[in-house]
């Protein structure tokens, strides 16, 4: 059992409405279940903010206990919209406008 999560996590979803309240006699761990509005929210959230952000794929898949950064790219890769820009904006500046222009 998830101490936080049932201690926790649920009664605030509860408390706010999201989730129906555990039912009179349940057992602690007895609560609706909260599929959309649950804890992965929570880390799907850092997740894409940090992806969105620029941190590493790499360091990513390693703070979210993937076995690869490829599990973490499948997951997240449609955060990251910018990564085409960042690498043109690099080449941009490195060649300047004369060495794009040649490709």
């Amino acid at each position: 059992m998830n101490t936080w999560n049932t201690y926790t996590w649920k009664p605030a979803l509860a408390k706010a409405g999201v989730i129906l309240p555990r039912a009179e006699g349940a057992k602690a761990w007895q609560w609706a279940a909260a599929p959309k509005d649950g804890f992965h929210v929570l880390r799907h959230t850092y997740a894409s903010i940090m992806l969105e952000a620029g941190e590493s794929v790499v360091t990513q898949a390693r703070w979210l206990g993937h076995s690869s950064p490829a599990i973490t790219l499948g997951y997240y890769a449609h955060f990251m919209p910018e990564a085409g820009n960042k690498g043109r904006g690099a080449i941009d500046g490195l060649l300047g406008e004369r060495g794009r222009s040649a490709c």
